[in-house]
């Protein structure tokens, strides 16, 4: 008699959309045991980092720009850190309190899209954000006009909402003035009980239990919650506070990028070790740097106090990938008050940059988009010619992390008795989204292959 179980199975999701880009996922099943769960990125090479070299040290941060049509700000800011890092220069003063500005705008608009157009429906039985209107238009409101928020913050710094062209190397080409940034307050005090709105709202989620074991890599300053600069900073997994930073200058000698035969894409390693980046890292490495009304919605939505030096790091860390959405609605709270702080202080420099003459050198930079740590390093030549560029996304560095929250998904939902092909593309779509990868920036695909043997 035939075994009526198949010994192997392919089973594809034709179209997986609420991520940005191109990937595969190769799960191997071998008697009911997950052995690997392989996330393929087949997008095309973009090269990037070959065709800045011989482009003057004023290009890469407009050329880097076009990487992300979603988070241009984080990386034409860390190619402006680099730069300036390998030319002598510190940009500080108003000029750092804009460019902390411009970055909010785009944490704004970035995660407010994530949270309320990708991540929510799937919390809410949605297929997508056009179902989620029909059943939470309000929600869906809220999360326009503060997605709207966050790009006129981004359009008045930076000349456009997209791609902005006002940014340069040492500030802007133009400064604004104390009267244009006085219309953005009154949209930004609307966003901030619209943000209040959005951190009680996804409170109420159901979050299936989850954990990512996984190093959490953050950058972290001393006196305030790190955005646009800031030091490398590791929280062990299963270690313990106080977490342990190293020299921006030796991040490659600690992340390690290796090429993987099933992707285009680098993987990253953390001293060997799987890591994570972005809001959950933040979070966990400087949460309690954020502002007493972020503290105080974190609390609300039961994310608890965040771990800290001060109380020997008895906070803490969330390390549910599902609760990311969470931590994110408290970023966007307080970005809108760092926003409307800024806007407050804002004197108008006499100056809208401070030269930057190239010289020979390495330079290295970092800031934290959305999505993670973001670092960029160049070389210089005596002319200022890049004769050497690298870029780590966060992404890149979050895939080992995601390969493994798949596969520990996964598992679990075959233990519950949860083997349909439904059921196992659905858990995967929504392990995918927690982590708000941005695979690139064009078709949205997915493809789910599984393999099993007996």
């Amino acid at each position: 008699m035939s075994d009526p179980t198949p010994r192997s199975q392919e089973l594809r999701i034709p179209s997986l959309a609420r991520v940005e880009g191109e990937t595969a996922l190769h799960l191997r099943i071998h008697h009911g045991t997950v052995i690997e769960a392989r996330l393929k990125i087949y997008e095309p090479p973009r090269f990037f980092e070959a065709f800045l070299r011989g482009r003057a040290h004023t290009e890469p941060p407009d050329l880097t720009s076009r990487i992300c049509g979603i988070c241009p700000v984080a990386y034409q800011m860390s190619a402006c850190r680099a730069i300036e890092d390998a030319c002598g220069v510190v940009v500080d003063g108003q000029l750092a309190a804009l460019r902390r500005l411009l970055y909010c705008g785009e944490w704004i608009e970035s995660q407010t899209l994530h949270i309320h157009m990708l991540h929510a429906p799937d919390f809410l039985g949605e297929d997508d954000v056009i179902g989620l209107s029909r059943s939470h238009l309000e929600h869906v409101k809220r999360g326009l006009r503060l997605k709207q928020t966050g790009n006129a913050v981004v359009e008045l710094l930076g000349g456009r909402a997209i791609h902005p062209v006002n940014v340069r190397l040492g500030g802007f080409h133009r400064a604004p003035t104390r009267a244009e940034l006085r219309p953005l307050e009154e949209r930004l005090r609307t966003a901030l009980d619209d943000a209040w709105d959005t951190v009680r709202w996804v409170a109420g989620f159901e979050f299936p239990d989850a954990e990512c074991e996984a190093d959490l890599l953050a950058l972290a300053e001393e006196d305030t919650y790190a955005i646009e600069s800031g030091v490398p900073t590791v929280l062990r997994y299963g270690g313990t506070l106080p977490p342990h930073s190293f020299p921006l200058r030796d991040f490659t000698d600690h992340v390690a990028e290796e090429q993987v035969s099933h992707s285009t894409a680098l993987h990253s390693r953390l001293d060997g070790r799987r890591h994570l980046t972005g809001s959950l890292a933040r979070w966990a490495v400087s949460g309690h740097l954020l502002s007493p009304l972020a503290l105080q919605a974190a609390r609300e939505a039961g994310l608890g106090a965040p771990p800290s030096r001060a109380d020997g790091g008895r906070g803490e860390v969330c390390r549910n990938p599902y609760r990311s959405i969470l931590v994110r609605a408290v970023e966007v709270l307080y970005a809108v008050e760092e926003a409307l702080r800024i806007i407050a202080e804002y004197e108008r420099p006499a100056r809208p940059y401070v030269e930057v003459p190239a010289r020979a050198g390495t330079g290295h930079g970092a800031t934290e988009a959305p999505r993670g740590l973001l670092y960029h390093r160049y070389a210089f030549d005596g002319g200022g010619r890049v004769t050497d560029a690298c870029i780590v996304p966060p992404t890149a560095q979050n895939q080992g992390a995601i390969e493994e929250d798949l596969r520990r998904l996964v598992q679990a939902g075959l233990d519950r008795g949860e083997g349909s092909e439904a059921e196992l593309s659905r858990l995967c779509e929504r392990a995918v989204r927690n982590h708000d990868p941005c695979i690139s920036c064009s078709a949205h695909f997915l493809e789910l292959d599984i393999e099993r043997t007996h």
